[in-house]
């Protein structure tokens, strides 16, 4: 970590400037910005104005990697030997939790996965919200290498021992307007997955009506972006482009959508088929990366055993090894390992919506599904979030149910009752 110059203050105020009227900034003056960030120094409106200025102006790919590598160098790093897997999808869908999924798996296929999460920004749960209803999700470095050492990875708060730590404040002022520029997705995601030590990178890229890329235009341009940013920091990168208009999963909050997981990694009848079949979907082309570097013996025994890594992916949740690999992980980061699906029931206080005629359902508006779940409480209140029970295709009958409201409150059910006419989530 670099020495804090004095003028390091001064050069940072002037560079804000330089890029608020849409200049080019060199690494010394991003480098000041990041630092005065990362010790919070700058304050929340300074830092606010840094962020709409990339927000309007963007920022050029020197930069891009100028402020992946400040961010990194202004935190702590970790570092792992050999193969250090990880994956990371850019956000905005709610109830699509993959990585409980994609990391056990990976991890019982014995690559290290020490995957860094963050908390919600734009949907009802992030991914550290939802593990943090099975373990904990706050460690400290030294904790961390012991944990991935005993059960090959870890699902954890990136936050919680100063990684990236000005990436973290910037999101804090972003939260209340509900988005986050391109280029700060991208520098976001790198510069952790740099700190900690990935090697072998998918992303999942989801565009759509109501997420944050909404097309496909826009996404090819943010891939090449990743993969021209990856290639300076040597990490072998494969993004996954996909159209996403409605959740993988039925649950959206942090203990519903811990239960989907579950009941993908235990293989329960009620399981949401499109979060098992898009987990397994990333699973293997992270497999496939990482088995690019593995002997060729290990190669061989792939081919001949499985098949494909998407054979691969397919045995190890099939036979039950990536449940038992998450109830490591789980017990390692001082959760419950007994956990169970129908231990995860959500908040006392419920709503039923229901069809008032027969027809199909065209729309699931993920913005208002966003809208509604945080006005139940989600993430701050653990059980608050919505079950959809109908998707995208089904035709509903009259009184059937569309979707449950959960809260912990009745004050929060009330309001998200009261709110469902100005954003509707189920269009027909």
């Amino acid at each position: 970590m670099r020495s804090i110059s004095n003028n390091e203050k001064d050069i940072a105020l002037e560079a804000i400037r330089k890029k608020l009227v849409g200049k080019i900034l060199n690494y010394e003056e991003i480098y000041a910005i990041m630092d005065q960030i990362a010790h919070n120094k700058l304050g929340d409106i300074l830092t606010t104005y840094f962020a709409a200025s990339g927000y309007a102006k963007g920022f050029s790919n020197d930069e891009l990697f100028y402020l992946t590598k400040a961010m990194v160098e202004t935190g702590e790093k970790l570092e792992f030997s050999g193969i250090v897997a990880d994956k990371h999808s850019i956000g905005g869908m709610p109830g699509s939790r993959t990585t409980l999924i994609v990391t056990p798996i990976i991890a019982a296929c014995g690559f290290t996965i020490p995957k860094s999460s963050s908390r919600a920004i734009t949907t009802p749960s992030g991914t550290a919200d939802t593990m943090e209803v099975l373990s904990k999700v706050e460690f400290s470095k030294e904790k961390i290498y012991d944990i991935v050492k005993k059960t090959k990875g870890c699902i954890v708060w990136g936050g919680s021992f100063h990684i990236a730590p000005a990436d973290d404040v910037l999101i804090k002022v972003e939260e209340p307007l509900l988005f986050e520029s391109y280029d700060k997705i991208l520098v976001s995601i790198m510069a952790k997955k740099v700190a900690f030590g990935a090697t072998h990178l998918v992303v999942d890229l989801p565009y759509g009506t109501t997420v944050k890329v909404h097309r496909m235009k826009d996404a090819e341009i943010l891939k090449d972006k990743f993969e021209n940013l990856a290639k300076r920091f040597g990490v072998k990168i494969h993004v996954l482009i996909s159209s996403a208009e409605e959740p993988f999963g039925n649950g959206i909050g942090p203990i519903l959508e811990a239960r989907d997981a579950f009941f993908v990694l235990e293989q329960d009848q009620k399981r949401p088929f499109s979060l098992e079949q898009k987990s397994l979907y990333i699973a293997s082309h992270l497999l496939e990366l990482c088995i690019e570097d593995a002997p060729q013996i290990t190669k061989n025994h792939i081919q001949e055993t499985y098949g494909s890594c998407l054979g691969w992916a397919t045995d190890i949740l099939k036979t039950g090894k990536a449940l038992q690999k998450m109830k490591e992980i789980i017990k390692e980061q001082m959760g419950n390992n007994n956990i169970t699906s129908n231990q995860l029931i959500p908040g006392k206080f419920s709503f039923v919506i229901k069809a008032t005629d027969n027809r199909p359902i065209k729309k699931i508006n993920n913005k208002n599904l966003t809208i509604i779940a945080k006005i139940l409480g989600a993430p701050a209140q653990k059980k608050a979030g919505i079950y959809l029970d109908k998707k995208i295709g089904d035709i509903i009958q009259k009184n059937e149910a569309l979707y449950t409201l959960y809260s912990e409150t009745v004050y929060n059910l009330e309001e998200a009752k009261e709110s469902i006419p100005n954003f509707p989530i189920v269009e027909f």
